[in-house]
């Protein structure tokens, strides 16, 4: 596989596209609302919104919370994450490879994530990944998406034009984000939003499996 003409860089989204964590935030969500005496919060709710930042997450869970309940939630929702919910992250099967596979021909890769920076080094350590991405952006260094604030930061750090890059995601945050930033954007089916919501962001493609974009991005580097 020769590097695509069009695209130079990978971005990836983590949770749900790279990471197969969804269930672990789900039930960390809903522990922590049971425990504050907010009720149980519908998985669809929660899954709707992983992939926002902390505060519009929040405001999804909890609509209209103030200050004081925002503050008690993110307190709860951290002490639950790193005492009891924060198993050995997987990886989605085939992802190493994948990543991989791109380094060696020349794909610059990078991670543009919801997560915190401790969230994701935390990932990165246990996975093993670190060393394996030219730049990383977290919600805590940038504005939430689908600002653009993540992916146009990455571009500057690595020189690379916007029309050159590729954010592939599982969620319409991570896609139009893309779009927001003139990059392109691919869809993973593996995460919290299904096709039917993804369609409305208008990716150039769907993925069932991350497997698949290898194979594309070489039938893309032909057709170019």
């Amino acid at each position: 596989m020769n590097r695509s003409s069009d695209y130079q860089l990978v971005i990836f989204d983590w949770d749900g596209t790279l990471l197969d964590s969804i269930s672990s935030i789900v039930a960390c969500t809903q522990a922590t609302m049971e425990e504050l005496g907010e009720g149980r919060v519908e998985e669809s709710v929660i899954r709707g919104a992983i992939g926002l930042g902390l505060r519009e997450t929040v405001d999804r869970l909890a609509p209209g919370c103030d200050d004081e309940l925002y503050g008690r939630i993110v307190q709860v929702y951290r002490r639950l994450w790193f005492d009891t919910f924060i198993h050995q992250p997987r990886l989605f099967r085939g992802t190493r490879e994948v990543l991989r596979e791109l380094a060696d021909h020349d794909y610059l890769l990078a991670v543009a994530t919801a997560k915190s920076r401790r969230g994701l080094d935390e990932d990165l350590a246990k996975t093993g990944l670190n060393g394996t991405f030219q730049a990383t952006r977290t919600a805590d260094e940038a504005h939430s998406k689908p600002h653009p604030q993540m992916i146009l930061d990455i571009l500057v750090k690595l020189g690379v034009a916007a029309e050159e890059s590729l954010m592939v995601g599982d969620t319409t945050y991570d896609l139009q984000m893309a779009h927001n930033a003139g990059s392109a954007a691919a869809a993973v089916l593996t995460g919290s939003h299904e096709r039917g919501e993804l369609s409305q962001a208008s990716p150039l493609v769907y993925f069932d499996d991350l497997r698949e974009l290898p194979g594309w991005l070489a039938e893309s580097s032909s057709e170019g």
